[in-house]
């Protein structure tokens, strides 16, 4: 049997289009915002600094998978609501994470996007269920899963008929102490070869830090990953979550600043290799 994910099922590569986004198009796509929505000041902030930077895709937890059952585990539908109102006055596409399947009609009702995080890759009733949606869902690789398990377990959102889906490099767990997890480049080079599927990097869960978000940028967008993820916070140091891997807005600025000169030249390439296959001779 063919997985439906891989190329010998489809070799067109899959665009998952949401309101005026399409991802796995030639155009990057950005994913931001607070890992936690803590008060409607913050996300409202939060999404009127992003817009300005043209980012299209407002991120933002309501329900946390924290390891310590003492942190801040977010809002809930609180948070939801907030992060809808946001998103539309802005006209941004927004996504969170749904964590058990009794909470995919609350979460589907107020995001664009479903989110399944790292630890519940395995839990397949759940990715059964939001597949079963319809709505567009972003599927984080697990923290030790193999490459070959993070694709058969998009097979089970495929299976239910639904191919609005983007896969996600967020890091796996190895023995490096420096980064919080180690971002596999090759995972997104090997998903590219092997798969149809879109597929994002997030940088912020991969790195657990700042300083170092930027070349990783850029190695990711030389690899061919089709978004990048980070978290961005008004004010990092006082953050109820994450706030250590967290971009303040002057830093997101200047990363973006970063980029734009490496997104230029892809574009370019792009275009001039888009342009020799069309000039290619049909054998037939």
């Amino acid at each position: 049997m063919t997985n439906k994910c891989s190329r010998d099922f489809q070799r067109q590569n899959t665009v998952v289009s949401v309101k005026n986004v399409r991802i796995g198009s030639s155009e990057q796509t950005f994913w931001c915002g607070p890992c936690s929505i803590e008060s409607e000041t913050q996300i409202e902030e939060t999404a009127a600094f992003l817009s300005s930077w043209g980012v299209q895709i407002l991120r933002g937890g309501a329900f946390k998978p924290r390891t310590s059952p003492y942190s801040f585990q977010g809002l809930g539908e609180r948070g939801l609501v907030l992060l809808a109102l946001a998103g539309e006055k802005y006209g941004m596409v927004t996504v969170s994470e749904v964590m058990d399947t009794a909470d995919i009609p609350l979460v589907a009702r107020y995001v664009d996007i479903l989110q399944i995080g790292a630890r519940n890759m395995h839990n397949f009733a759940l990715l059964r269920k939001v597949g079963a949606t319809g709505k567009p869902v972003v599927l984080k690789r697990g923290l030790a899963a193999t490459i070959e398990e993070f694709l058969l377990a998009s097979e089970y959102i495929l299976l239910e008929e639904n191919p609005n889906l983007i896969l996600c490099e967020r890091g796996i767990r190895t023995f490096e102490q420096y980064t919080r997890n180690t971002l596999d480049l090759s995972c997104v080079a090997l998903i590219k070869k092997l798969s149809h599927l879109p597929i994002i990097a997030d940088l912020s869960h991969s790195l657990g830090r700042t300083d170092i978000m930027l070349p990783m940028a850029r190695a990711a967008l030389a690899c061919g990953v089709d978004g990048l993820m980070c978290e961005v916070h008004p004010n990092p140091a006082k953050a109820l979550s994450d706030g250590t891997q967290s971009l303040s807005f002057e830093q997101f600025a200047r990363f973006i600043s970063g980029l734009l000169p490496l997104m230029h030249f892809l574009d370019a390439q792009n275009a001039s290799q888009a342009e020799t296959e069309l000039a290619l001779p049909v054998t037939i």
